[in-house]
């Protein structure tokens, strides 16, 4: 193939998958929902670009292979004679459904001989991994019941096969399996709590949400399994303030908005509504209602060592570097995107569809006051980077009230199960670098003495898109997390406004006996 049909051959796979998952050496290094490429077929090479905020890869391109979902690249990297393999495939789960249901057949046997050995003295009611999709349940964990007398536990488990996203979203299931649990054994048999199970070097996520569960409302239990030796080892999770996680620096405003003057002033002068957001000292971000079409980068030029702004522009993971001879794609592009993406534009339209979270989190950030009239928009930040030991996580929005307490905010334009656990997950980020006063010393809330106490919570979506399991879930929740489930209009595009508040103490909670 020639350098022009391998890149062609590229660019026609990764256009329409914009979810897809970049595997290289058997691990998933980019993932296409988040990260940006860029593809080059001139001279006689065809070169791969791809970063994110963990990396950046170059590869030459020698030979691609369709495989359906899959798209094999062999490729070549800088500085080695010696040709790899990428695998590029759309669905982020590339095994067959009978490897998935064969991988989870032979976990759930796994786990049943290690019940059998770890807990002899205790009956395994039959685990099952069967679809049960009134109760939220799938075929990725296995779910039973263990009991001795008149008490038991609630038992899920996952296994080493499945993403790294389901590992992590385990104890959201587990809680509605507990819950499912005492109901159907009401008043004939007490189930204390729940045991987990997740592979061994899997569990970071997990353990830090489950040490913010109420310990009255159940007994929680984590397990590291390592299935190939059936050894088992039991996790404590009772540590709360050993959170491993890291606050970035909050870039000083005015310096970046001078360094960068000249790409923000020719991006307003063709979208004057055009929304500039800081992505770090170095970048900055051109969005229109939350979507990004473009950014401004300092970048070295040939044959100067200092370094100059340039505009990358796509509104995709696909970015090209603006010059002369694309100019007029990127005014097409920004027109084409603010002639539909309002509050009346045309609801079919892909440009408007897209990323409405991010929708949700522009109006939001520019009326934080229509949330709760105590929130101070004077001390308001969007996507605030907290890494932590296993993932880069943005928090959507982190705003100070009136009084100087810190609030957390975590938005969802759609339903979502996952909603309560992964606010307690951005709070507990929160509440230890408060805790350690490193919002202050990284810049953040200048001249505002925050409070002591601990951050708030509040959760925001559309009133009829608040998922049904979210009570449930939010009745375990450690009562130390002062939450608000806010409920908004429908019509959030057109006019922010709250219809419902739901706070703690009108949630009943099944406690453990």
């Amino acid at each position: 193939m020639t350098s022009q049909t391998l890149a062609s051959t590229l660019e026609g796979f990764l256009s329409g998958s914009s979810n897809a998952v970049v595997i290289e050496d058997g691990s998933v290094v980019f993932d296409l929902g988040q990260a940006k490429y860029s593809i080059s077929g001139e001279s006689n090479k065809c070169l791969l670009h791809l970063w994110s905020p963990e990396r950046n890869v170059v590869r030459r391109v020698l030979d691609v292979e369709n495989k359906g979902e899959t798209l094999r690249v062999t490729v070549q990297r800088m500085g080695q004679a010696r040709p790899t393999k990428l695998e590029i495939c759309r669905e982020r789960d590339p095994r067959t459904s009978s490897a998935k249901r064969a991988a989870r057949v032979c976990y759930q046997r796994v786990l049943e001989r290690v019940l059998h050995k770890t807990f002899p003295d205790l009956t395994i009611a039959q685990l099952s991994t069967s679809m049960d999709l009134e109760k939220s349940f799938g075929p990725v964990y296995a779910r039973g019941l263990v009991k001795r007398g008149q008490s038991g536990f609630a038992v899920l488990g996952v296994n080493r096969q499945e993403l790294q996203s389901s590992v992590d979203a385990a104890l959201t299931f587990g809680i509605l399996w507990l819950d499912v649990c005492r109901q159907a054994h009401a008043g004939k048999l007490v189930v204390e709590g729940l045991k987990l199970f997740v592979p061994d070097g899997c569990s970071a996520v997990v353990r830090e949400r489950m040490a913010r569960l109420n310990p009255t409302a159940a007994k929680w239990q984590l397990y590291e399994l390592e299935e190939r030796g059936e050894d088992l080892k039991r996790l404590e999770v009772s540590d709360q303030g050993n959170i491993s996680t890291r606050l970035v620096h909050c870039p000083d405003e005015t310096e970046i908005h001078t360094r960068f003057s000249a790409p923000v002033a020719l991006v307003k002068a063709l979208m004057p509504e055009v929304e500039v957001g800081i992505v770090s000292p170095a970048e900055v971000s051109f969005r229109c209602h939350g979507l990004e079409f473009a950014r401004a980068r300092l970048s070295a030029k040939p044959g100067n060592f200092r370094s100059a702004p340039e505009i990358v522009f796509g509104a995709g993971p696909s970015e090209r570097v603006l010059e002369g001879t694309n100019f007029a794609h990127f005014e097409r592009l920004i027109r084409s995107i603010g002639e539909v993406r309002h509050a009346e534009g045309p609801g079919e339209s892909r440009w408007w569809r897209l990323h409405p979270e991010r929708w949700l989190e522009s109006l939001v950030v520019k009326n934080i006051g229509a949330l709760d009239d105590q929130l101070d928009p004077r001390w308001c930040y969007s996507q605030v980077p907290a890494f932590s030991a296993s993932d880069r996580a943005m928090i959507d929005v982190l705003v100070s009230n009136r009084e100087g307490r810190l609030a957390v905010v975590e938005l969802k334009a759609d339903e979502d199960i996952h909603l309560p656990l992964q606010a307690v997950d951005y709070w507990s980020r929160v509440a230890s670098h408060h805790a350690r006063g490193e919002f202050q010393k990284f810049g953040y809330f200048a001249g505002r003495e925050p409070s002591p106490q601990k951050p708030l919570l509040i959760m925001v979506a559309p009133a009829l898109h608040v998922h049904p399991a979210t009570d449930t879930v939010l009745r375990y929740v450690s009562p130390e997390i002062e939450w608000v489930l806010l409920g908004i209009d429908e019509r959030w595009r057109k006019d922010l406004k709250v219809v419902f508040r739901k706070r703690p103490e009108k949630a009943l909670l099944r406690t453990a006996v």
